[in-house]
């Protein structure tokens, strides 16, 4: 374990980096967004992760690479959201119309403080004001990023002092060869259903069986040229840990399996990303399909369906996530 200052925010506050190590994997964690900088495997050559270097880029076009995105992770249309009969307006950070991964400044943007290190684990909190980016409540914020052999884990907890909505996930950029795409990767998702979206990725409130659509990965199908930024329907309410999702490349026979508790899994095959002015860890320009993003989280716009599993945080109540991804070679 070891921590250096990777860099400094334009106000001159310094972000850290703290280095873990367990078995066969080492992850580098900034206290910037609580971004997964790099996670490398000992006897695979590139990476595991999509990242950059230095941290501008961090704070630029590859905004939301690695890092823990909240309080509401993905999409609330129009920003909006009534709760015990109160309409609350959020940040509309999306497209200048909705509210994306908790606003303009939510948890992925700010500097979360460090509270223990061990050799394979750290502990990062957050507190979020009452009325920050339009949410209710104090929302105090508790995650630990665990490495154990070859599973990197995150553990999140959180308290509000007033009713609340709160949703976090991972959003990293999962790649498990050096082929610069996810040509060669196939994906399996433990899911009967889907939730369509609009033109603007919400959902439309309709819950779609996957069955003779595009959407089904009930068995591995390949990922060349798939464009997905969908969430799959995992269950209907928060369950114990479980397995959930397999992805894995043919090119280099690496594995990696989720676990979760959450209901839903936000799969986006990065078809967005732009051609250039993203540099990966290897110094070349990440392009389109570069990464993969399995973000486990609840479902979005949770709050203005209530035909979705809930995300209320009551007062005083503790929001329990655990995520796990687990790496296997052939």
């Amino acid at each position: 374990m070891t921590i250096d200052v990777f860099g400094h925010m334009p106000d001159g506050r310094p972000v850290k980096r703290i280095r873990l190590r367990a078995g066969d994997l080492q992850a580098h964690i900034l206290t910037l967004g609580a971004i997964v900088q790099d996670l490398r495997m000992d006897g695979v050559a590139h990476p595991l992760v999509l990242g950059a270097t230095t941290l501008a880029p961090y704070l630029g076009p590859m905004h939301y690479f690695g890092a823990t995105v909240g309080r509401f992770a993905n999409r609330i249309a129009q920003g909006r959201f009534s709760l015990d009969g109160q309409l609350y307006q959020l940040s509309r950070n999306f497209r200048g119309r909705h509210c994306l991964h908790g606003g303009q400044i939510g948890s992925a943007e700010r500097l979360w403080s460090v509270t223990q290190v061990t050799e394979d684990s750290v502990t990062l909190t957050l507190v979020l004001p009452d009325g920050d980016m339009g949410f209710p409540g104090n929302l105090e914020v508790s995650l630990t990023i665990s490495l154990s052999d070859r599973a990197l884990g995150f553990d999140i907890r959180a308290t509000s002092d007033r009713d609340t909505i709160c949703s976090f996930a991972h959003h990293g950029y999962f790649i498990l060869d050096n082929s610069g795409s996810l040509a060669h990767h196939r994906l399996q998702i433990a899911a009967e259903e889907y939730l369509p979206v609009d033109d603007d990725l919400i959902p439309t409130g309709d819950i779609a069986p996957v069955q003779n659509t595009d959407f089904d990965f009930r068995t591995p199908r390949g990922l060349r040229d798939v464009a997905l930024d969908h969430n799959f329907c995992l269950s209907h309410r928060r369950e114990n840990l479980r397995h959930v999702a397999r992805l894995r490349s043919d090119l280099s026979g690496l594995t990696l399996d989720v676990e979760t508790t959450e209901p839903g899994l936000q799969v986006y095959t990065a078809q967005h990303l732009p051609q250039q002015g993203v540099i990966g860890h290897d110094g070349q320009a990440l392009g389109k399909h570069a990464g993969l993003a399995l973000e486990a989280q609840a479902w979005p716009d949770t709050p203005n369906h209530p035909h979705f599993p809930p995300a209320l945080l009551a007062k005083n109540a503790t929001y329990y996530h655990t995520t796990r991804y687990v790496f296997a070679t052939a």
